[in-house]
């Protein structure tokens, strides 16, 4: 049974989630720091995370947690609703986002996403790593390194660079990525895939404002070159 640590201070909230996931292994915690201690447990396979928590942040647990090298995925689930808050929330090493009121039927549908990339990224490869400019990809530990030191890359932004490599020189279209990626057709907005894009860039180009690796495609999507 896949474990769940639920960071939430809202008691409504947070009750509602117990008993909608029901189906996975619960773990929750109403404060921030505790909720870091709770995340740090390496048997914990998805976190659910509130951005507005007492004592430590939302944003400031996730940005942690991959400082620390862990890659748990993370949903963020917030009601804040401004762009920026969500691509911060990208930067910090979020894997998705889900504001405030949501159905409790697409987090599922979330979860359930995110659960089954992460046991596809756990899959064997051919090769433990993948060299391009001065980063070398390490497929075993899900990060990619540059002169030794881990960018910290999200358990989705690790997973969209894996897919860029194994998809080298090819056009790749946003929608493309979405029904890839994320598994699902009704995520709302390829924007998401621009978000994940932006960070990811920050992360792996020397320029992100002059991208050598992951190169726009006008008006299609992206094309990674070596």
């Amino acid at each position: 049974m896949k474990k769940i640590l639920i960071i939430e201070d809202d008691p409504a909230i947070l009750i509602g989630l117990e008993s909608a996931l029901e189906e996975y292994e619960l773990i929750s915690s109403t404060e921030g720091a505790d909720g870091l201690i709770k995340a740090l447990d390496n048997s914990i396979d998805l976190i659910i995370l509130d951005i507005m928590l007492p004592i430590m942040n939302g944003f400031d647990i996730c940005k942690e947690l991959r400082k620390k090298g862990l890659h748990t995925p993370i949903i963020m689930l917030t009601s804040k609703k401004e762009e920026a808050d969500k691509v911060f929330g990208f930067e910090t090493g979020a894997d998705d986002y889900v504001t405030k009121p949501f159905s409790i039927n697409e987090l599922k549908m979330r979860i359930k996403a995110l659960l089954r990339r992460a046991e596809m990224q756990t899959t064997s490869n051919d090769s433990d790593s993948y060299k391009f400019s001065n980063i070398i990809v390490e497929y075993k530990k899900l990060d990619a390194f540059r002169s030794g030191i881990a960018l910290g890359l999200s358990a989705k932004e690790f997973q969209i660079l894996k897919y860029f490599v194994e998809h080298e020189s090819e056009v790749i279209s946003r929608d493309k990525l979405l029904d890839d990626i994320w598994g699902y057709d009704n995520y709302p907005t390829t924007r998401t895939v621009d978000n994940y894009i932006l960070s990811l860039r920050k992360k792996i180009e020397i320029d992100s404002s002059n991208p050598r690796h992951i190169l726009t495609v006008h008006t299609v999507g992206y094309k990674f070159v070596k």
